[in-house]
């Protein structure tokens, strides 16, 4: 029986995996792969790969330091089979969390032990590296290729790279990927983030109060805790907090940060996961931090080289915990399999791994597909009624709405509150797997189906379109939605939020099905905020994030609006002050229908 053996890690976890032969129609993991032309030499697709370590103990080259070309010393530790004269190839991390202690156990997990050098990298500003940090920027992605080239030079590495890591070294190794470094063979990238801004840190242009400030507050921690060098340590308190307090003042008073632009684009590997030549894993969660942006990456890596999504039920710090027993390898397994293919060049079996592998809420179970967006989607759009349900039918009356004041109290017992802390720990916690109380509170609005008849499959973004009327300079709103069992408990699925001043769309970057917005794009950016019409009709386009679920016969499907996501996000100060108290009437008739659109998967065979 196969058990997972990876240790957590507060600030990223590493994730099972799982692989399997299947053609372009979806089937669920553990049945039988179909016919195909590989059908029959991935018989055994369940089987974990599990080759027997060569090396009981390593040998680390401590705090090595490797000058950049603007005079700064990175440190890095090399981590290598005890006895072993072979050059080796080489795996990579770039960690900013400190490249010694619980991130070395971290990123290693058997790799040393299977015959390849590990370095793992204080990014620059961070551990023992000199320099300043702040936060993925140019000067330091600059920093990747010349490391690559010391390490390509040095007598233990055989000219052979992989990158890997969870978290900050994930979003680390795609942009070291997108350098488009030469000796850069394989990625397996956990838990990274596609577009930072929209993904986490101002998802609905409003500023993630939950994650953000304790993300930096983290940082800096871990970095100077790995910090053994005096001079190091000094820089990096004083840099923490330059860059850091500057950076969340600059984004909690409305000032360029908290707009879309160059900072942001910089920092989002979304940008330059095109130029990524390596084939790669990418490894997410439905309830993770970068839930958006994960199944992008891949949708976007697909495009050029050979690629994996799995994407489990899991928050940030969770991933890879309850796995079915026997049927699903270790990511330990998985990365092992994928790095001595790319790196080594044996036949591990890696084209039996199903290109897309995702869980499916309501069934719990885990299913695969050929690719991402899964084939034979179909636009489904529910309208929201006065009378509170949620149905197919239009409304058919000139009149209908429903009214909630902004105070920012909603959102504090949903599954919301589990996924922006990061904090897998909640993740069975009565509050976060239960939506009903704050469902049920007088400043939100439910709106329900009838219980179904039959199983209905959910894939991919959501868009809510809302309109609503309201007196103040600015409006939020925050949309949730669930599964409500017969018992009447409701299981958050996903979530979006939009600011009223940010909903101006940018049709040609929008997602479609069926003819149908699916994902609106906002540009988030200065020039595009649009002021509110005060007391006139506005449609708010929300983007609800990528999620997979099927409602059984006999649950319901919700939809909750609200105006605040506490303690996820909130709007600068401004905008706090502009729409605290105010009213927000959410119209539901013939000429302004609020609605939402699913991405309907075909019956599942």
């Amino acid at each position: 029986m196969i058990k997972p053996t990876l240790q957590t890690l507060s600030v990223g976890l590493l994730v099972a995996f799982l692989g399997g032969c299947l053609s372009d129609s979806e089937a669920p993991i553990g049945l039988s792969p179909p016919d195909s032309a590989i059908a029959s030499s991935c018989s055994d697709a369940f089987t974990a790969y599990q080759p027997s370590p060569v090396a009981a103990q390593e040998t680390v080259l401590s705090n090595q330091k490797v000058i950049m070309s603007d005079g700064v010393a990175i440190a890095l530790d090399v981590h290598l089979p005890s006895g072993e004269a072979r050059a080796l190839p080489t795996i990579v991390s770039i960690t900013g969390y400190g490249k010694s202690g619980p991130v070395a156990t971290l990123e290693n997990d058997g790799l040393v032990s299977h015959g390849y050098a590990l370095v793992i990298i204080d990014d620059r500003g961070t551990g023992n590296s000199e320099g300043d940090w702040a936060s993925f920027d140019a000067r330091s992605q600059a920093d990747y290729p010349e490391l690559l080239d010391w390490i390509v030079a040095q007598p233990w590495s055989n000219g052979v790279i992989g990158l890997t890591g969870t978290s900050y070294s994930a979003i680390t190794s795609l942009f070291a990927a997108s350098s488009q470094h030469p000796n850069v063979k394989a990625v397996f990238g956990i838990v990274p983030a596609g577009d930072t801004y929209r993904d986490n840190t101002f998802s609905g242009g409003q500023l993630n109060t939950a994650f953000t400030p304790a993300w930096l507050g983290l940082s800096t921690a871990l970095s100077v805790a790995g910090t053994s060098e005096l001079p190091q340590l000094g820089s990096h308190v004083l840099g923490a907090a330059d860059f850091q307090l500057s950076t969340l003042a600059d984004a909690a008073l409305g000032g360029d940060v908290a707009y879309d632009g160059a900072f942001w684009r910089t920092r989002s590997p979304l940008e330059g996961v095109d130029k990524i030549r390596a084939p790669t894993f990418i490894v997410g969660g439905l309830d993770d931090l970068f839930q958006r942006g994960q199944p992008m990456l891949y949708e976007r890596l697909a495009r050029n080289v050979d690629s994996r999504l799995f994407i489990g039920p899991w928050a940030h710090t969770s991933a890879g915990k309850n796995l079915p027993s026997g049927r699903i390898p270790t990511l330990q397994n998985l990365r092992l399999q994928w790095m001595d293919h790319y790196l080594k060049g044996i036949p591990t079996g890696t084209e039996c791994i199903p290109k897309v592998t995702q869980y499916y809420r309501g069934v719990d179970e885990y299913r695969a597909a050929a690719r991402w967006p899964v084939p034979g989607l179909k636009a489904q759009r529910w309208y929201l009624g006065a009378d509170e349900t949620l149905a197919l039918e239009p409304p058919s009356t000139d009149s209908g709405s429903r009214t909630y004041v902004q105070i920012p109290l909603t959102g504090l017992c949903t599954r919301s509150l589990n996924q922006w802390l990061g904090r897998g720990s909640f993740d069975a916690a009565p509050c976060t797997t239960n939506n009903q109380l704050d469902e049920a509170g007088p400043l939100t609005l439910e709106y329900t189906s009838q219980p179904f008849e039959t199983a209905m499959t959910v894939n991919g973004p959501i868009q809510a379109d809302v309109w609503i009327v309201t007196d103040s300079s600015e409006a939020m709103v925050s949309v949730a939605v669930s599964d409500v069992a017969p018992d009447g408990s409701s299981r958050g699925l996903s979530n979006g939020l939009l600011s009223a001043t940010h909903r101006a769309t940018d049709n040609s970057r929008s997602r479609y099905l069926d003819g149908q917005s699916i994902q609106p794009w906002h540009p988030f950016t200065r020039e595009a905020v649009t002021e509110v019409a005060r007391g006139e009709p506005m449609l708010l386009s929300v983007e609800v994030f990528p999620t997979s679920f099927v409602i059984l016969p006999g649950h319901s499907l919700r939809v909750t609006l609200a105006p605040y996501d506490v303690p996820h996000a909130m709007p600068p100060v401004e905008g706090i002050l502009n729409s605290l108290v105010g009213i927000v009437e959410v119209l539901s008739d013939r000429s302004h229908p609020t609605s939402i659109v699913l991405p309907v998967e075909p019956a599942f065979r």
